[in-house]
C-alpha cells in the first residue's frame, strides 16, 4: 500500500506540474518568451499559438504579434531573425514602446508593425482630416489608458494623445 500511495502522489505533483505550465504561457508571457529567445518559430507557436498579426519587416526579420485588443491591454511581439529564431518576445502596448512612435515619420505601416492592427473602431475627424486608431494600455502601468495615433490623408502620424479608458470608467460601468 504504501509503495501505491507514493507512486500515486508521484502522478499527482506530475499531473499538477503539466497543468500549471500551460498556465505559465497565460499568466507570465513575457517571462516565457523571454526564456524560449534562441527557439524556432514553430517551438514558440506551439507554446503561443496562432499570432494575431505577422510581419516582414524591411532588415528581413519577421514580427508575430499576438494581441489581446480590443479589450486586453496587450499586444505582444514575437521577434525573430532571419533564420527563423527567436531573439525578442516584450509587451508593446507600455509607455516606453508607444513613446517611440515618430511624429511626422511613422505611418500607418510602421504603428501597425509596431503594435499590431488596430481592434478598436478607427475614427475619421473630417474638419481636422485625420483617422485614428486607438489602443488599450496601461500608462505608467497603473492608469487605464488609451493611446491615439492620429494620421493625416496620407497615412503619416501627425499627432499622438493619451486619454483615459473609457471602460475603466466606474461611472460608465454602472449603467
Amino acid at each position: 500500500m504504501k509503495g501505491s500511495s507514493r507512486h500515486a502522489a508521484r502522478w499527482l505533483v506530475l499531473a499538477t506540474a503539466a497543468a500549471i505550465l500551460p498556465a505559465c504561457s497565460v499568466l507570465q508571457p513575457v517571462k516565457v518568451g523571454q526564456d524560449m529567445v534562441g527557439a524556432p518559430e514553430a517551438a514558440v507557436q506551439a507554446r503561443f499559438g496562432t499570432p494575431t498579426d505577422t510581419y516582414r519587416l524591411a532588415d528581413g526579420t519577421q514580427r508575430w504579434i499576438y494581441s489581446k485588443q480590443p479589450f486586453g491591454r496587450q499586444a505582444y511581439a514575437a521577434d525573430f531573425d532571419r533564420s527563423g529564431h527567436l531573439t525578442t518576445f516584450r509587451q508593446m502596448l507600455q509607455t516606453n514602446e508607444l513613446y517611440k512612435a515618430k511624429v511626422d515619420v511613422w505611418t500607418r505601416l510602421d504603428v501597425e508593425q509596431h503594435f499590431g492592427k488596430p481592434r478598436e473602431p478607427t475614427q475619421y475627424f473630417p474638419l481636422m482630416k485625420r483617422e485614428v486608431w486607438s489602443y488599450r494600455f496601461l500608462h505608467e502601468d497603473n492608469w487605464p489608458s488609451m493611446f491615439n495615433f492620429y494620421f493625416d490623408d496620407g497615412g503619416v502620424l501627425r499627432q499622438t494623445q493619451i486619454t483615459p479608458d473609457p471602460l475603466a470608467d466606474p461611472d460608465r460601468r454602472r449603467r
